[in-house]
């Protein structure tokens, strides 16, 4: 354990003037307090909130957060009050405790809209002070860092939720370094055999090309040097879970990834970024799309940084930062900048945001939101979001979080705009409404008089404001026929769990879930804002629990018109778990394509035909058919272990075809049966550890599309 000393050391290094007496008079009272205490790991309880004073000193930051830190579990777990805080160590330190007590004490991984509820609360804790988050986020931090002593479930649910808030929580106040330690202590946690699986592929990885990082370094100095820029480089491996998340984002498998090399140089001026970058592109081809200017144009955190990536040593690519020193701490401590001291006095640095007045807008944002879920759900996608900037026609910049299309677009200038919106032009072509846009192009929005939001819309857009806006005019026009859809589906997942979906019954899910009344609650489902299952849920909890063991019964989509078969499109061969959408072919019955299949793109002309459809919830049985691209080494017993990888996920082969055998290599196509997306993905990173295996990708081919 960490001694006074020890951390008063700590604070020394960036706070001469600190009043040790203060935090040693913090560090006896607290040790008294927690006396007799102890962890799951045997240790004694004040170890932790030690720890968390000690993470907190590498952010600089000042007395009185440090003093929180020590104190902060002693109002709720101690004989400790606020009165008596207040007294030792001053109002300001007492506020500070009280308000991570009461975030600590708000149960966030509970029931989705009692989450909802929560997160607005916690938001508004956070403006008045954000000094209680940064002790909050340190908490979490160790609590992550020592999460293997907890049960199982405990462990399980406290990873989703640092996944699903902490974390990303800590990367929209630009806190890089703690968000990507949260992640990826989450994902050991979440997916550990995702994980380990990437961990293998890097051993594997450096046994047949050594070490490159120091070999790149090298080389980028050698480049600085002859250009005579003054500059530090550092290298590293990215983690694995930003690694697995550009698996899943670009669905590639990790022999395909080529930029899992990150490095950074830091300068001294911002003209001397800006030379590093000529230095760079005049040695290696830059990758096109892959440049970000992150200075003359910074991130709202507060975020400046040039991102460049090139073709480097042996072709392989990597991926350069370019900053300078104060900008490095921002990028680093995000909003710890805004609070850290350096030789007894705040530091002044001039790219330090106050968050504070993100805060501010985003509450008061969502202050108009019709529901909590809408809340949660547009500050998910606040925090989660990077952004693009977009002009008008007339040279307006819209700012949009990645991924957003010439949809949202629309709606960001104004609702009447998006609502009415046929088509739109990108840098002056003609393109579709789900197209991503990037930064720096021109969007021109066609409309036409009696034009009106489609369902399918929901699944296009990325902004809370235009789901939102979507999702009001669908319930205001369709309100009746939801609510007609809701009944039945209430119908089905009531008689489930043997039980009926009565007036009373779903008056009483209404108040459960803050909603107005029982029609509301249909309308939402009937729109499928809310989950049939999610209600009989909030109501009859164990019994749902022991329904959904086992696999559904019924339709396995929800949305097909009476007697219709399920029918899946073999260009993109959908599974349950992901979103897909029903499209009428003469003389056939629909066929259930994924959303983003590209064979959508040329049946975009009969959109107003297609039929909005979802998979039912729950486990569904193993039999939709996938066909995985694998290229395999040509040596004994490699195709017989990859079947047995496969059987023991519980999948089974259905079909096998080689379609190119080399002396050294073969590729073959493997049918595989499956649940859900979240099978096929167990599958995939199964087959994908094993050593042998050069490639593995999900095969899709337009040739075969129905």
């Amino acid at each position: 354990m960490i001694d006074v000393e020890d951390l008063l050391s700590l604070v020394k290094n960036y706070n001469p003037k600190t009043n040790e007496a203060l935090i040693r008079g913090a560090y006896f009272y607290a040790k008294e307090m927690h006396e007799g205490q102890y962890r799951r790991s045997g240790e004694p309880y004040f170890t932790h909130p030690v720890e968390v004073a000690a993470i907190l000193t590498d952010q600089r930051l000042d007395d009185a957060t440090i003093i929180t830190a020590l104190l902060h579990d002693t109002i709720e777990d101690t004989k400790g009050t606020y009165t008596e805080v207040a007294k030792m160590f001053g109002a300001d330190v007492a506020e500070l405790v009280d308000g991570v007590t009461k975030l600590t004490n708000l149960e966030l991984s509970s029931r989705h809209t009692k989450q909802a509820e929560n997160f607005r609360k916690l938001f508004m804790a956070m403006s008045k002070d954000l000094r209680v988050i940064l002790v909050k986020l340190a908490d979490r931090l160790h609590n992550m860092r020592t999460i293997k002593h907890m049960k199982p479930e405990k462990q399980l649910q406290k990873a989703r939720e640092t996944m699903d808030i902490f974390a990303p929580l800590a990367g929209r106040m630009g806190m890089q370094s703690m968000r990507d330690e949260l992640e990826d202590l989450s994902f050991s946690v979440v997916n550990p055999d995702a994980r380990l699986s990437i961990m293998r592929r890097f051993v594997s990885l450096q046994k047949e090309s050594g070490n490159v990082i120091p070999k790149i370094t090298e080389d980028i100095e050698h480049e600085l040097e002859k250009h005579g820029v003054s500059g530090n480089v550092f290298g590293r491996a990215k983690k694995p879970f930003s690694i697995w998340r550009k698996m899943q984002e670009k669905e590639m498998a990790f022999s395909r990834l080529s930029d899992i090399y990150g490095f950074r140089v830091i300068t001294e001026t911002e003209d001397d970024c800006y030379r590093v970058l000529g230095a760079i592109h005049q040695r290696w081809k830059s990758v096109p799309g892959r440049f970000k200017d992150y200075i003359s144009q910074p991130k709202s955190n507060g975020y400046r940084s040039i991102h460049t990536t090139v073709s480097g040593r042996d072709g392989k690519r990597v991926e350069v930062q370019i900053r300078t020193k104060q900008m490095h701490e921002v990028a680093e401590a995000g909003v710890a900048a805004h609070w850290s001291y350096k030789d007894g006095v705040r530091a002044e640095n001039p790219f330090a945001v106050d968050p504070a007045k993100w805060l501010s807008s985003l509450t008061e944002r969502f202050e108009m939101g019709e529901d909590h879920d809408e809340f949660l759900e547009h500050v998910k996608l606040e925090m989660y979001s990077d952004q693009v900037f977009c002009f008008s026609p007339k040279g307006d910049v819209i700012k949009l979080p990645k991924g957003a299309t010439p949809l949202d677009f629309a709606y960001a200038i104004h609702t009447r705009i998006g609502h009415s919106c046929v088509g739109a032009k990108v840098d002056g072509l003609r393109v579709p409404l789900w197209t991503r846009l990037k930064n720096g192009q021109s969007i021109e929005i066609i409309t036409a008089d009696g034009q009106a939001p489609q369902a399918t819309w929901i699944d296009i857009v990325k902004t809370g404001r235009a789901k939102a806006a979507i999702r009001r005019w669908l319930r205001e026009e369709d309100r009746g026929r939801y609510i007609r859809l809701g009944q039945e589906l209430a119908r089905v997942a009531f008689e489930q769990v043997g039980k009926k979906a009565t007036e009373k019954a779903l008056g009483t899910a209404a108040k459960i879930v803050n909603l107005d009344n029982a029609d509301e609650v249909l309308a939402r489902i009937g729109s499928t804002e809310l989950s049939a299952r999610n209600v009989v849920a909030a109501l009859y909890p164990e019994l749902v629990a022991k329904t959904y063991d086992a696999e559904i019964e019924g339709p396995e989509v929800v949305g097909l018109p009476a007697g219709a078969d399920l029918n899946r499109a073999q260009c993109c061969q959908p599974v349950p778990g992901e979103r897909i959408v029903g499209i009428p072919y003469k003389g056939r019955g629909p066929i259930l394509h994924a959303i983003d299949c590209p064979a959508l793109a040329d049946l975009d002309a009969m959109a107003d035909n297609w039929i909005d459809v979802h998979w039912t919830e729950g486990r569904h049985a193993a039999v939709h058919n996938v066909t995985i691209n694998v290229t395999l080494s040509n040596d004994k017993g490699v195709l017989g272990r990859i079947c047995t990888l496969i059987g023991e996920q519980n999948a089974n082969i259905s079909d096998m075809d080689f379609v190119d055998r080399k002396q050294d290599f073969f590729r073959l196509l493997i049918d595989v049966e499956v649940r859900d997306a979240e099978h096929l993905h167990a599958v995939m990173m199964a087959v994908e550890a094993d050593n042998d295996v050069a490639t593995l990708e999900r095969a899709r081919n337009l040739d075969r599309r129905p």
